[in-house]
């Protein structure tokens, strides 16, 4: 992969975005209801009651003064901004919280693009129907505009809210049950070996190879500070930690190339039917990728294994002797909005070469307009204004910018969409192989 490729295709400085004030329009409308809506010093005191809320409408327990020193910690890149009500009993807590960062998205091709992750969304029940949620995401949207961010993302743990945003679910997971007696491994057998690792060295080759493993797979962002040494139970606030085992695949040259960290709950009526979580499997090559599979499937005392954040596509499915063997369920994961038409189209690399005028209707004004992509023989795109002259070949779509983000990392067909009804064109199966993409987009955590 070249270096423009993995270069960043938009000038956002996360700093400036982290000290941007709020949306002004959007604290004019709160503070009309009485409500001040507010970014929250990190350094502060009342980061600890702000996460205390974003604890309780997660359905968390409190945390202990050693956990919030943790979570300090590890957000300091987070914009964190709450909503507040000087008027209920604990006012020094906000009623509403959310929280922003800058981070590098990838797009099919290979390229990142600058996007603002959005995420910790919580409304107290005894504040909902305020528009205190509206304003908060209307505002975030609206500082990221502003600060030149072409793109909005965030995984959902309410999937139903985000839509009237502009938001779209783009890259999908997976969730794999393998009835491990009944299948046998067929794929391929590799020349390098799988060991047992430290949790501490599980963390640091998590963190190497994901940065390498990323940038070929639309839809993976940056982990985040802290992440892996959640995955591998090697942080203060860590609970189980013991309970967390690691393997690794070096190839036959030595070269460490995938890593994978689990657990095992014994089965007491059966003790040859352990259950198996593969908390995170990384491979940056296909021989890791067989290796470290045929590991888990092939575990002695072991009835079932259990993965998330998978692949819709995964090679997995083949090398199984019988794929129904294996239970896997899809649900929406990776959701994305876009900002910039221009700067998002132009960043992406596109399936098949094309010319569209795209009619585009946004519910809050970001990206309303008529476009036109042009896209070569090379999946290169260029976007610019669509005018009464744009060309008559040009193939039309009109969508709104829910439909054109679902689109945006290949994970949905556009002709899917206008057998759906959400997108009208007159050429469904031109604009499919256009913005189509070999491989599903996946993200393979939650932030």
């Amino acid at each position: 992969m070249t270096d423009s490729m993995q270069a960043s295709t938009s000038a956002v400085d996360p700093a400036d975005f982290f000290a941007a004030p709020v949306d002004p329009g959007s604290r004019d409308r709160l503070a009309a209801t009485g409500l001040d809506y507010r970014v929250v010093d990190h350094d502060g005191s009342d980061f600890a009651a702000w996460l205390g809320v974003v604890g309780r409408g997660f359905l968390g327990e409190e945390r202990t003064d050693t956990q919030v020193a943790a979570i300090r910690e590890r957000s300091a890149h987070r914009r964190s901004t709450g909503v507040y009500d000087s008027t209920a009993p604990m006012a020094d807590a906000p009623v509403a919280t959310i929280a922003s960062w800058i981070a590098d998205l990838t797009v099919p091709g290979g390229a990142v693009i600058p996007s603002c992750a959005i995420s910790a969304v919580t409304v107290s029940p005894t504040h909902r129907r305020r528009g205190i949620a509206r304003a908060m995401l209307e505002g975030e949207l609206a500082a990221a505009a502003a600060a030149g961010a072409p793109m909005a993302m965030l995984t959902v743990s309410e999937s139903t809210l985000y839509g009237r945003y502009g938001f779209a679910p783009a890259a999908l997971s997976a969730e794999w049950r393998i009835d491990v007696k009944r299948a046998s491994w067929i794929g391929p057998i590799p020349d390098g070996r799988v060991d047992f690792v430290t949790r501490e060295q599980a963390r640091e080759l998590l963190g190497t190879i994901h940065d390498r493993r990323r940038l070929s797979t639309a839809g993976e962002i940056p982990m985040q500070p802290g992440g892996w040494d959640g995955y591998t139970g090697t942080r203060p606030d860590a609970e189980k930690a013991g309970s967390k085992r690691a393997v690794r695949y070096a190839d036959a040259d030595g070269e460490v190339r995938g890593v994978a960290v689990y657990t095992v709950t014994e089965n007491h009526d059966d003790f040859t039917k352990a259950s198996v979580h593969v908390g995170y499997l990384l491979a940056e090559t296909d021989d890791a990728y067989a290796a470290l599979w045929r590991f888990f499937v092939e575990l002695d005392l072991v009835a079932e294994v259990r993965a998330g954040e998978l692949s819709v596509d995964e090679p997995l499915r083949w090398m199984l002797s019988d794929q129904r063997a294996a239970t896997v369920t899809v649900m929406d994961h990776q959701y994305v909005r876009i900002l910039d038409v221009k700067a998002a189209l132009e960043a992406r690399t596109f399936g098949a070469a094309g010319e569209f005028v795209l009619d585009v209707a946004d519910p809050l004004g970001h990206t309303t307009g008529r476009w036109l992509l042009r896209v070569d023989g090379e999946g290169r795109g260029t976007v610019s204004r669509a005018d009464d002259d744009a060309p008559a070949w040009a193939v039309p779509i009109a969508l709104g910018i829910a439909e054109l983000s679902a689109a945006y990392l290949g994970g949905v067909s556009i002709a899917t969409l206008a057998a759906a009804g959400r997108v009208k064109t007159t050429d469904a199966a031109a604009a499919a192989r256009t913005f189509g993409w070999h491989t599903a987009p996946r993200l393979s955590f939650w932030y």
